[in-house]
Formats: structure tokens, sequence, C-alpha cells
């Protein structure tokens, strides 16, 4: 199991739980179900994955029943960051049919969506798992489910990059040039911010990454750089600042690169790909005949 971050809010699942039901029931509710099944008909049903991954999103799923109808019984099998393959049940429900099969798509919507993130992640935190770099998300985002997306990236191994444009500062390539230079931007942000907010600062030639080790950032970011220049990037942070300041590989990150740059020496490597290129899992509900 991965080691994953606390449960998120329940207030904020139910928010958007609540959200996806009322768009997929309309105006009318389950015409198909409610025309074709019993009121008084019980009946119990299986989420079985049909792919190896790993799960994230059962309170998802668990709510979207429950939301239907708060009688449900809903047993977990399978919990967030459990590993799992083809056949593997990941949760059973059992109680009024009508209101399993109205909740049916949007818990495994919900469930396929972040799984597949969880999955995807994965096999890129596998692919560095013999380096000390860790997998880390960015901002790009589905809107409205960011802090979803971002769990599910640590249920599949990885870690979060910052949550939004509050919580960290991040001095790109256009604030550089505004500002006035890589070490006035980090002195201006060194004079807004408190002790508690990190300063990350974004270059793209070894030359500007020597200026931000001079105006001792947390982390610098280091963007589309060669492996090669990654390298010299580790070895004259270790040099010149005993590699105190965290370093960051961004751009060009894919399956197939993300080995390589981990080896190169950086702390951490980020990428959109974790979230924005991440296959659903299959799941499936299937109701159990007697």
């Amino acid at each position: 199991m991965h080691v994953i971050s606390p449960h998120l809010p329940r207030l904020m699942v139910e928010e958007a739980v609540r959200a996806a039901l009322l768009e997929d029931l309309g105006r009318a509710g389950d015409i198909t179900t409610n025309a074709t099944i019993a009121s008084s008909a019980s009946a119990t049903a299986v989420m079985a994955s049909r792919d190896h991954g790993f799960v994230s999103g059962i309170l998802f799923a668990k709510t979207a029943f429950r939301m239907m109808d708060d009688e449900l019984k809903f047993d977990v099998v399978a919990k967030d960051g459990d590993a799992v393959k083809p056949g593997d049940a990941l949760a059973t429900i059992s109680g009024n049919a009508r209101a399993i099969l109205s909740a049916e798509r949007v818990a495994l919507n919900f469930l396929m969506h972040m799984c597949g993130i969880a999955t995807y992640t994965s096999k890129f935190a596998a692919q560095i798992a013999h380096t000390n770099a860790k997998v880390a998300d960015t901002r790009k985002t589905i809107p409205g489910m960011r802090s979803f997306e971002k769990y599910a990236v640590r249920c599949g191994g990885g870690i979060n990059h910052r949550y939004g444009l509050d919580d960290a500062i991040l001095i790109k390539d256009n604030h550089i040039a505004v500002s006035g230079g890589v070490a006035k931007a980090v002195e201006n942000a060194r004079a807004y911010v408190g002790h508690m907010v990190k300063i990350e600062i974004e270059v793209d030639t070894l030359d500007q990454m020597v200026d931000a080790l001079k105006a001792k950032p947390d982390v610098i970011l280091l963007d589309n750089m060669s492996n090669d220049q990654l390298r010299q990037a580790v070895a004259i942070n270790r040099k010149d600042n005993n590699g105190t300041v965290k370093l960051e590989a961004s751009g060009n990150v894919n399956i197939n690169t993300i080995k390589a740059i981990a080896e190169t020496g950086v702390d951490y490597i980020s990428t959109s790909k974790i979230t924005m290129a991440a296959p659903t899992m299959d799941i499936g509900l299937d109701i159990i005949l007697s």
C-alpha cells in the first residue's frame, strides 16, 4: 500500500458528489430505473476492477450511494492506496435496487478517474524508485477537481506540489522579467511573505541557477534542461551550497524520460502527465444474482 495523505474532508466530497448526482438525475430522476424496477426491490451489487491498478476515491463512491439512500449498506473491500488486479472487488453495495442503479454512474465516474490517476502515478513512481527523487503533480488539473486529483496522486505514490496560487511562491520567467531579475524577484518575495511560506524560483539556464543560489530560495525549478545540464546543476548546488537548496526538474517529463531525469540527482520531478494524461481505470458494477 502507498503512503497517502489524510482523508479528504467529507464536506468537500459531499458537495462534489451532490452536484454530480443532480447533473445526472436531471429534472425527472432516473426514468429508466423507475420504469422498470419496483420501488420495493432490493439488490446486492459488487464494484470490481477490470484492470491492474491502485485504488483512489472509495469515499466518493460510498457517498454517491448513500446520498441516493442513506440506508444502503456499503462495505469497503479495497481501501484507497491498495493495489488491485482484474476481478478484485472494491466494494459491495446492498439495499434498495433503484438507489443502487441510479447512483452507479456517478460513483464509477469518480472512482474510475481517481483510480486512473493513482495508477498512472504509480507507474512514474516505480520508474524512479531506485533514486531519491519524488514525482510531483502540478496545477494542471480539471477545474473543480484539483484537491481530488492531487489526493489520487498521493494514493499512487506521488507527492503534491502547491495546491494553488496562495500556498507557496513559484517565481516563473515572466515574474523575473517584470521584477528585474532573479535576485530581485526572490528579495521581493522574502519581504512579502512570512517564514511559513516556501519560495521557489524557475530558471532555464545554469547561469540563472547560479544567481538563484546566491539569493537562497527554498527550491530551484530547473525548467526544460537537458539531463547533462541537470547533472551540472546538481553538482553546482552541492559545491556552492552543500546541496541545501532543493532542485526540481520540470518540462519534457513523461513515462519514458523520468527515469533518466531522476538519475541526474534532482530532488523532485514535476509533471502534468500524471493528472492530465492518466487513462481511466476500468471498473464495473454488477448485480449479484442469487
